[in-house]
């Protein structure tokens, strides 16, 4: 095959020099024109295995993505408390600017969290809290409200008398100690009776296990009250595994969108009550730390209840009573 020549006249070869040139340049590419990050930002997050927590790491992330000015490192602990010690460990040693902690546990996190804080890294807890006050910001709803608000819904529910199945989060986290003592309050002093109760560690396998044991002992079941939405749809599973979930009302807490407000609109659920994961204002206030700015030592997330009969309109702000 024969090539051929062609000759441009000097106009036009001084026009694809000029072209050649503005090619070569990055116009704005992010690789080539952003600015480094300003500071880093640790994440440890207790699992990825519930889907709310999931959603707490989507949420952080969505937030983060408008600020060039910050990188976010995640690490998953795998419901290791261990594992998440020696995460908290290795981000005071790498000198993080700031650390989001998600604890599995209380007790075992307290201490590696406090010895960073004391290194003068802040620290934001995030969701679960830990022992004592040696943190920046603890962020979070509130979970004794949300159990004690699911009391008072399942008393008027039933009429002020029936028999509970309580499927209990993991009990050594204070989210679960504080939904299962709001929920005792909510009922305290009714005809609602707890006839079996379990700790189901939040995971919906484990729900579902309980509730059938709990099914086999018990021929009157008037609602299950679930520490998430999980242990709710586990519960539910099992149920109309026995052909018995049209006896028996679901309640869940999470009110994830993709998840417990489906279960309510497909009518598996009863109610699910919101927990919002605290994702988003975890990057808006670790922003305002590393600015210099003062933030509370607290931040308390408003929360939604989620019926057959609101959850199309967006759910219902929590009431005390």
């Amino acid at each position: 095959m024969k090539t051929k020549t062609i000759l441009l006249p000097a106009a036009g070869l001084a026009f694809l020099a000029a072209f050649s040139v503005a090619c070569g340049k990055d116009h704005g590419s992010p690789a080539s024109s952003a600015a480094p990050p300003k500071w880093t930002i640790g994440v440890s997050q207790c699992n990825l295995g519930e889907p709310w927590r999931v959603q707490m790491n989507q949420d952080i992330r969505s937030a983060a993505e408008g600020h060039p000015e910050i990188k976010v490192i995640y690490k998953d602990s795998q419901n290791d408390s261990l594992r998440q010690r020696s995460q908290i460990e290795e981000y005071a040693s790498a000198g993080v600017d700031l650390i989001i902690v998600s604890p599995k546990e209380a007790a075992p996190l307290t201490a590696p969290i406090a010895a960073a804080y004391r290194q003068g890294i802040p620290v934001i807890v995030l969701d679960r809290r830990v022992l004592g006050t040696e943190y920046t910001c603890f962020i979070g709803a509130d979970n004794v409200r949300i159990g004690k608000a699911a009391g008072h819904w399942a008393l008027r529910k039933l009429g002020g008398s029936g028999k509970i199945v309580e499927l209990e989060g993991l009990m050594t986290s204070t989210p679960g100690q504080d939904r299962h003592a709001g929920f005792r309050e909510g009922i305290e002093g009714s005809g609602l009776e707890i006839v079996f109760e379990a700790d189901m560690k939040w995971l919906e396998p484990d729900a579902r296990r309980e509730m059938e044991s709990a099914l086999s002992r018990f021929p009157r079941i008037d609602l299950v009250y679930a520490h998430n939405d999980p242990g709710a749809h586990g519960a539910f599973l099992a149920a109309q595994a026995a052909g018995r979930e049209k006896d028996i009302l679901f309640v869940g807490i999470d009110g994830l969108p993709h998840e417990g407000q489906v279960y309510v609109k497909r009518g598996i659920l009863a109610a699910s009550f919101e927990y919002p994961t605290g994702g988003r204002e975890a990057v808006e206030t670790a922003l305002k730390i590393l600015s210099g700015e003062a933030v509370p030592r607290e931040i308390t997330l408003s929360s939604r209840v989620y019926t057959p009969e609101n959850v199309e309109a967006g759910g219902e702000w929590l009431r005390d009573n």
